[in-house]
């Protein structure tokens, strides 16, 4: 049986990084060996660093998990961490004022992301709640944030970190926009690579 190659750089650990995926799918160990053909205890296995799948097994782990092969055997370089403030992304969701410039790496693994977001005025979000946590820092302009039911306004040098589980929701209440860092724990890449707001959709955009 032949193992994984031992690329250059920085490689994650596997096990804890697919059970870390599977998680995130929700799925059991059965409904993913169900998906990819692989035997439970072998997963467990797997999962438990006990073992270390051929490069077919893996690709099959792959395909359960709706990623790509290089999701779990490229390595992390430090060139990949920075960004450069006049090369940064600038992207926005259909239906969504607001723009949005990535700043995260979006390594396998890792937990963090990370925006700057572009709020234009009169912008209201929905309350939400999710798992995870948030942090906020505004970088320029006004943004009146609902946390629990308590109202925080909030300008330029401010911050607030919270718990994504406490209910929540933020405005612009001004007619200038506003800049917010926002960094968290929340997923911002659906299995198919596509982005996704790091808030919930609003239900009011101006």
């Amino acid at each position: 049986m032949s193992e994984l190659p031992s690329p250059k750089g920085r490689a994650p650990r596997l096990g804890p990084l697919l059970r870390k995926r599977r998680k995130q799918l929700g799925l059991t160990l059965q409904e993913l060996c169900d998906r990819s053909g692989v035997s439970v205890g072998y997963l467990s296995q797997i999962e438990r660093e006990m073992a270390t799948p051929t490069l077919g097994t893996l690709a099959q782990l792959a395909d359960g998990l709706q990623v790509g092969l290089d999701f779990f055997v490229k390595s992390h370089k430090p060139t990949d961490a920075i960004t450069r403030a006049g090369g940064r992304e600038l992207f926005s969701l259909a239906g969504s004022s607001i723009s949005y410039e990535a700043l995260s790496n979006d390594y396998p693994g890792s937990e963090m992301s990370s925006y700057i977001m572009h709020v234009p005025p009169g912008y209201e979000s929905e309350v939400v709640s999710h798992e995870g946590e948030e942090i906020l820092f505004i970088l320029s302009g006004t943004i009146r944030q609902v946390l629990d039911g308590q109202v925080f306004t909030m300008t330029e040098g401010d911050s607030l970190h919270y718990s994504g589980e406490v209910p929540h929701s933020w405005s612009n209440p001004t007619d200038e926009p506003a800049r917010i860092l926002w960094t968290g724990t929340l997923a911002v890449l659906s299995p198919d690579g596509s982005r996704r707001l790091p808030k919930a959709t609003a239900a009011n955009d101006n």
